[in-house]
């Protein structure tokens, strides 16, 4: 445990749970795992033990069957939460989520609720491969009737989640693994019972908009500090919500920098960074100076070999890469070479407290 000056995001999404079960007796919480000794990464830790195992229990590996329960429940009146370890398991029960899940609502002429959130916790590198690493937010955002959260900071990430549980509609909230040992001081903690901003501006800046969600927002971070040494000002935008509706401080930035670089978490083609560019373009044409940027994972999936995935995933310095040579700058030798990333350590974890993604 942190002491009580700093916190972790795992340890915020493990608050948010628990105050969620407290604020609604009926609500349930169930999963693989979740009262399993390690408690999901630590995030489903002590909730059995405060609320019983009537209201938050382990499940069978049977992702289609526990998602038709949780549908079930919510639509019976149970505020549900469900938690799958792997996104890519969960694949499993898309004809539950997709044809029941999301169309319940208009279906039934807003007569229905289906007060449902999935926590999908997705990872990268240290051996994990193609089928235990993919985010595949831009699919589920694609569909009608769903909301999607990609959470990233550890001041925000406990409303958020709080925000999803007691939303009345599906709610998808992905998870990435590299940000559960996250730190923050509590007193930078935002309220819980406070909305969460679905667009976040994490740094102010007039050169340079630059937009990333999830991982790719710490990347960032440390790409426009990079950038400001070389006399660049980047501002940087965080599209926790994956909703066009809500995108308007984007179009913003846009048309004050006249530049766009979205770094999406997730493969490039068809991409979230895809539906942002195209929505900047039809929005902020005239006050374009170039034509907008995406960064993101190559069209293959993640190799298992660590050669391999060296160079898989963008970086800090790929993004300041990808800004200079836009601008026509000249690139300083220490990002000559964006593959030199994170050199003091292994590519392929966050740090040194990172065990592997059990």
């Amino acid at each position: 445990m942190q002491s009580n000056q700093t916190t972790t995001f795992a340890e915020q999404i493990n608050q948010a749970q628990h105050q969620a079960m407290q604020d609604d007796p009926a609500m349930l919480a169930f999963g693989l795992g979740i009262s399993d000794p390690k408690g999901i990464f630590g995030t489903t830790t002590g909730l059995a033990e405060s609320f019983g195992h009537e209201r938050v229990f382990d499940m069978p590996t049977a992702e289609n069957g526990m998602t038709g329960i949780g549908i079930g429940a919510a639509l019976a009146g149970s505020r549900v939460l469900m938690t799958h370890q792997r996104l890519d398991f969960f694949l499993l029960a898309m004809d539950q989520l997709v044809n029941n899940a999301a169309k319940w609502h208009y279906m039934f002429n807003g007569q229905m609720k289906v007060p449902l959130t999935i926590r999908l916790i997705i990872g990268r590198g240290w051996g994990q491969g193609p089928t235990h690493a993919q985010n595949l937010q831009s699919w589920f955002a694609h569909i009608p009737g769903l909301k999607v959260i990609t959470p990233s900071k550890t001041d925000a990430v406990a409303a958020q989640l709080y925000s999803a549980i007691m939303d009345d509609s599906p709610v998808i909230f992905i998870e990435h693994r590299w940000l559960h040992q996250q730190q923050c001081e509590t007193s930078q903690i935002k309220p819980l019972t406070l909305r969460p901003e679905p667009v976040r501006v994490h740094k102010t800046g007039a050169d340079y908009t630059i937009v990333a969600n999830s991982y790719m927002v710490l990347e960032s971070l440390i790409a426009a500090r990079k950038l400001a040494e070389l006399g660049i000002d980047a501002e940087v935008l965080e599209t926790a919500e994956l909703e066009p509706a809500c995108w308007q401080p984007v179009y913003q930035s846009v048309a004050k920098t006249g530049r766009l670089l979205v770094c999406d978490s997730a493969h490039t083609s068809f991409s979230v960074a895809a539906e942002i560019i195209s929505s900047v373009t039809e929005r902020c044409f005239g006050q374009l100076k170039q034509a907008p940027l995406r960064l993101g994972l190559p069209d293959y999936p993640e190799p298992t070999s660590i050669a391999l995935t060296k160079h898989f995933y963008p970086s800090a310095d790929s993004i300041t890469k990808k800004v200079m040579m836009s601008l026509q700058r000249e690139l300083p030798a220490s990002i000559q070479d964006a593959d030199e990333h994170h050199s003091t350590r292994p590519h392929d974890v966050p740090g040194e407290w990172f065990k592997g993604p059990f």
